[in-house]
């Protein structure tokens, strides 16, 4: 038996061989259905434009400055955790309609489709990210500090979409219904609002600006802000995640690829026993 056993190095090949395949077969999925490509690409810029105008008019930026500019990070972060819905919307999916079934009966590596699902939202979501900035740039944001600061801001937001998209791949495999995972998907908006992505947090009851310093979405918003070099950088006493919002994120993308790539891959494989 032992003789039959492949080297790791020949598994961990044929995981990434077959990972990658299962990139491009979302990304050809996509291009079959062009209407979720281009309203998932629609939606950062339409964010933009709605927040930062109907917002702008309306709040007054801590310590002053331009509202979009000030919102620009929240949003990179609003889009950010999306990857949770959209990662657990089409698992669920495929689940429901025999996809995962048939991925079984192939000779595949089984932990190559979860990490199919998750390299495919990585890409579709470097293309949001993408025109997200496009957009931001229309209506007058900047980065501020240089190349290197900004370079960082992006590498902290695509890790986390990277980490949550595992999540999103675990709670699809457990729900297995697409209809239930659609239903699903106003229920993680209050974590995005529940932050400093669109509003200061210093007027919030204490125990509701508790859970907001402590979102991670508050604090990849607050170390954007930071390496941008746009204004509402959080000051003065703060709680730990916003003081050290960027080893923040470190630690929370840490943590969900922790907890949710053996759990996904483990949850994937007991499916078709």
């Amino acid at each position: 038996m032992t003789a039959l056993t492949p080297p790791a190095d020949h598994r961990l090949r044929w995981t990434l061989i077959d990972g990658l395949t299962l990139v491009g077969r979302e990304l050809g999925r996509l291009r079959q259905n062009p209407g979720e490509l281009i309203a998932a690409l629609i939606f950062p810029a339409v964010m933009v434009v709605l927040f930062g105008y109907v917002f702008g008019s309306a709040i007054q930026v801590p310590g002053g400055g331009n509202y979009r500019e000030y919102l620009m990070p929240g949003l990179f972060a609003m889009v950010t955790f999306s990857a949770v819905m959209g990662v657990m919307v089409r698992v669920a999916t495929d689940a429901s309609r025999g996809v995962m079934d048939r991925f079984r009966s192939m000779p595949m590596a089984r932990s190559a489709v979860p990490f199919g699902q998750t390299g495919a939202d990585s890409l579709t979501g470097l293309l949001s990210l993408a025109i997200m900035v496009g957009a931001g740039l229309l209506v007058g944001w900047r980065p501020h500090r240089g190349l290197v600061p900004t370079a960082e801001a992006f590498l902290l937001i695509t890790l986390l979409r990277y980490a949550l998209s595992w999540a999103g791949v675990y709670v699809g495999l457990v729900v297995k219904n697409d209809q239930i995972a659609d239903q699903m998907v106003p229920l993680f908006f209050p974590v995005t609002m529940l932050s400093n992505a669109f509003v200061p947090t210093g007027g919030m009851p204490g125990w509701l600006r508790f859970l907001a310093d402590w979102n991670p979405v508050s604090a990849l918003t607050a170390a954007s802000r930071d390496l941008f070099g746009n204004p509402g950088a959080p000051s003065g006493h703060l709680t730990w995640p916003l003081a050290h919002p960027a080893a923040t994120v470190l630690l929370w993308s840490a943590a969900l690829l922790v907890v949710f790539v053996p759990l996904s891959v483990r949850t994937y494989r007991r499916r078709g026993r």
